[in-house]
């Protein structure tokens, strides 16, 4: 008995801990939310005038990153919800619903009355009831100049049938926060972790709550066991049995003032109801469940160390993460490495496994058919040569837009050794050509639809630049053979605006609302104007002549865009990389 009290008082020491350091947070937060809180009801009397469902086609979504992409359940359709956009100088906060029409390949905007507000980092889950319905809870939205932010705590449904939104007002939820996770299981939504920010202090959650989706009824679950410590941005997957699995994430403490320490977590853990296995079929679990926290120590290929990857659920019962990065300090600079790559974890086998692309087939097949009988007699020796443990590649890719990216791929080593192969086989050839796939990024939108996986959007950075992306990509699960480009990215979408060249301070609600017709015109002009400025290319010049001719114009634009900071190499790579894309453009 003495060791159990010993051990709900150290509990409830932390509960108490963590319940004082959320009422630091929120005093200090109080003021800038009620600053906050007059414009987002601003823009929601602006939303109040909408009386009726209006749905119109439309081109792509502008760029975005932090917003929801969800699968709808009964058609074959992607529902991108809300996100952020930042063009250096102002933050735009988006409600905006865009309906994806797979078959059709093509966007549709739906204006629907009475929307949640603008926000972005919340989460969205879809259920099948009544047509289907696309639930909504919490997120952020930040001031125009991105130094105020307002966590929200709010729980929407989208009734998908109706075209209707509903805000679903029930006590004992979650406290307001942003990069959570939730997940629909069993008829309940469980929600996990996040993160409350203000302009001095910050506070990481571990917490568990459920909502059930029959009662509507919020609960606080109290699971024994030691779980993961407080966190956002993790994977968290639901399994068929109703239990819960969360994976790495991202957290940060304060060491001194003004210093913090981020951590990326590379733990997991699962969250199981005791006896789930043998609940009613369908049915919620509830409080008065038992829930227990325990460790998983999964086998196979872990992704490599990683915050702002992308989740979704795969077929074969299996979880998966694309992309993100990693923050490598340099002195007194931060240099992120973005991926590009998926990792899929087995739920029934506890494994990790790196995705890897087979290529397509054909031409490739029958080339191998005819170096197999030449690479049988030197087999045996290179089996013994390969590492057998994992081997991580690195490659640098030149984006469309000519930005220079490093995409690191871990691998074992005999898959290293065919795809080391396979690359001489193109290299030799050359009739395959240089294999599609999105660029390295983080914080993506993803969505799996009939074993398909769709990638819209998100970001990466060169130097002090963010690239903020528009394009989306697909990848069929079931044979991981290439990637399908459906939207390109749209060179003329990427706005980026320095700090000394703002105008006007005037122009913030605009800025936090959207703006996004003043942007595509400026867009617009700015491109039209900077195309003039290019050194047109002569009649029958070659590329190689033009190059030679045009270089250091390119190596100064791109020095610009690029930042002094940037190494001497990426910056020429970059000017090469854009002098061919104009030159191929204009011939």
């Amino acid at each position: 008995m003495g060791k159990k009290g010993k051990r709900e008082k150290k509990g409830k020491g932390a509960e108490k801990t963590a319940a004082k350091m959320e009422r630091k947070v929120s005093r200090r937060a109080k003021k800038e939310e009620e600053d906050l809180e007059a414009l987002i009801a601003e823009f929601q009397s602006l939303d109040a005038k909408k009386t009726q469902v209006i749905e119109t086609s439309c081109p792509p979504p502008s760029p975005r990153l932090n917003g929801s992409l969800s699968a709808h359940p009964e058609k074959d359709e992607l529902i991108l919800f809300g996100g952020e956009y930042f063009n250096g100088q102002k933050t735009y906060l988006y409600n905006e619903l865009y309906v994806y029409n797979i078959r059709k390949n093509s966007w549709s905007k739906v204006e629907i009355p009475n929307p949640p507000p603008r926000r972005c980092a919340h989460q969205a889950a879809v259920v099948p009831t009544a047509g289907g319905q696309l639930w909504v809870f919490g997120g952020e939205f930040a001031s125009p100049n991105g130094e105020q932010f307002y966590h929200y705590k709010d729980l929407w449904v989208l009734h998908l049938a109706t075209k209707t939104w509903e805000q679903i007002k029930a006590s004992g939820g979650p406290s307001g926060r942003s990069g959570h996770r939730m997940v629909a299981c069993k008829r309940q939504l469980i929600i996990f972790g996040g993160f409350h920010e203000s302009a001095r202090d910050y506070i990481y959650y571990n917490d568990v709550y459920t909502f059930n989706l029959d009662s509507f009824t919020w609960s606080k679950l109290a699971p024994s066991g030691i779980g993961p410590a407080p966190r956002s941005g993790c994977q968290m997957a639901a399994t068929p049995e109703g239990s819960v699995i969360i994976y790495g994430g991202y957290s940060k403490q304060r060491i001194k003032k003004d210093v913090d320490k981020g951590t990326l977590h590379t733990d997991m853990f699962l969250l199981k109801a005791e006896g789930a296995g043998k609940e009613e079929e369908g049915r919620a679990t509830t409080n008065a469940d038992k829930w227990v926290w325990s460790r998983l120590n999964p086998s196979g290929v872990k992704p490599t160390p990683r915050s702002g990857f992308s989740v979704a659920t795969g077929p074969n019962n299996r979880s998966l993460l694309f992309g993100g990065v990693h923050d490598e300090e340099e002195e007194e600079t931060i240099e992120g490495d973005f991926f590009n790559d998926i990792y899929f974890y087995d739920i029934g086998k506890n494994r990790w496994f790196p995705g890897q692309l087979k290529g397509p087939k054909s031409e490739k097949k029958k080339r191998r058919r005819g170096r197999q009988a030449e690479a049988e007699g030197a087999g045996d020796e290179v089996k013994k040569q390969c590492p057998q443990g994992p081997v991580e590649i690195v490659k640098e890719v030149v984006a469309e837009d000519g930005t220079v990216m490093t995409i690191k791929q871990v691998i074992s080593g005999p898959a290293a050794e065919k795809e080391r192969s396979e690359s001489e086989e193109e290299e030799e050839d050359g009739a395959l050509g240089q294999q599609v796939e999105p660029c390295p990024r983080s914080n993506a939108m993803l969505a799996v639809k009939h074993g398909v996986l769709y990638v819209y959007g998100g970001m990466f950075e060169v130097g002090d630049r963010q690239f903020t992306l528009s394009d989306l990509y697909s990848i069929d699960l079931h044979k991981m053979e290439e990637w399908k480009v459906l939207v390109e990215m749209d060179p003329k979408a990427q706005e980026w605006l320095e700090e000394s060249e703002s105008d006007d301070e005037d122009d913030d609600v605009e800025g936090a609302e959207g703006g996004e017709e003043e942007e595509s015109s400026e867009e617009e002009s700015e491109g039209e104007g900077g195309e003039e400025q290019h050194p047109a290319v002569e009649p029958e010049e070659k590329h190689m002549d033009y190059l030679s001719r045009t270089e250091q114009y390119w190596i100064r634009l791109a020095r610009s865009n690029m930042g002094p900071d940037a190494k001497e190499k990426n910056v020429v790579k970059v000017a090469h990389a854009m002098a061919k894309t104009f030159y191929e453009d204009s011939v």
